[in-house]
């Protein structure tokens, strides 16, 4: 028998809408034959939501919450934004927060088993029933979980009606970190997106790849190695201020000039930025584009 992938649990999950288990099953059932587990899994009526779950889901919602120590920040997909709006979705996204937050769940396989409070199943199955209810694709498709040292204080900031979030974990004295500062350092990642902390933090493989493009537009100054390698290191600074969070520019300083941690450190001197989370709903899918006349055409069976 073929060895049972978790590429082919999630791939006869996204043909059937099937949930997890019930597709791992199906496998085992069948061999690792993917038709004959497609097939098990419509007699067994667990596939009717296949069409609605191949449909992608590139809009929905980022929600953020905090318990005790732990922040918890999700996203959770739909197909059109009109859905992302209702009540329905938006109480289920912030339900998904709340409790990623209090459980913290080890990965997205655990959460989807796991059932919330005060409901009679779990989030895999309540996802299905929100889709038989809503007539879209819904899916939960990313969280991270961040937990707090006794020094150590959480920022968040929700933008564009929820379509970003940021979580910023600073650490120093709490009674030096007020909550508007800690809003403005989440506020400052919405706006400028940052992919590290520090310069530290860059791989060498990706200050390498910077290097060689440097090199490349300067290949016909004429200008000696020696001034070449002060002018790449120069633009690797520049590049590091650019991509780093305490080195980017403060979003709020009319001049321009000041950094975030400088910002962070004239509230409070000892205070230092330890990790931060940016979601942006939608972010590395590929949204489907349509021509509206060929899908109404479609929907009409012309």
């Amino acid at each position: 028998m073929a060895e049972i992938t978790a590429k082919m649990v999630q791939e006869l999950r996204e043909k059937t809408g099937a949930g997890m288990m019930d597709c791992k099953k199906a496998l085992n059932e069948t061999g690792g034959d993917m038709e004959k587990a497609v097939e098990h899994l419509r007699k067994a009526g667990m596939a009717s939501a296949g069409k609605k779950a191949g449909r992608l889901a590139s809009e929905g919602l980022v929600d953020v919450a905090v318990e005790g120590d732990v922040a918890a920040i999700v996203e959770v997909n739909s197909e059109t934004d009109f859905v992302a709006k209702t009540a329905d979705f938006q109480n289920f996204v912030k339900g998904v927060a709340q409790h990623a937050a209090k459980q913290k769940p080890a990965d997205l396989a655990a959460l989807l088993q796991q059932t919330p409070a005060g409901a009679a199943a779990n989030y895999e199955t309540l996802t299905k029933e929100l889709v038989a209810k809503i007539g879209e694709n819904i899916s939960i498709r990313r969280f991270a979980i961040l937990r707090a040292q006794p020094n150590e204080r959480f920022g968040s900031y929700l933008h564009m009606g929820n379509k970003i979030g940021a979580l910023v974990k600073v650490q120093g004295d709490a009674a030096k970190l007020g909550d508007d500062l800690l809003k403005d350092l989440a506020m400052h990642v919405t706006a400028s997106a940052p992919r590290f902390v520090h310069r530290e933090q860059i791989p060498e493989d990706v200050k390498a790849k910077e290097r060689e493009i440097y090199l490349a537009q300067l290949a016909d100054s004429g200008k000696p190695k020696e001034m070449l390698d002060k002018i790449v290191e120069g633009k690797l600074g520049k590049f590091a201020a650019e991509v780093c969070f305490q080195d980017q520019a403060f979003i709020k300083d009319p001049s321009g000039k000041k950094s975030v941690l400088k910002h962070l450190q004239e509230s409070d001197p000892s205070g230092r930025i330890v990790e931060f989370v940016r979601f942006q709903v939608g972010e590395g899918m590929a949204k489907k584009e349509e021509d509206f006349a060929a899908e109404v055409a479609k929907q009409l069976g012309k």
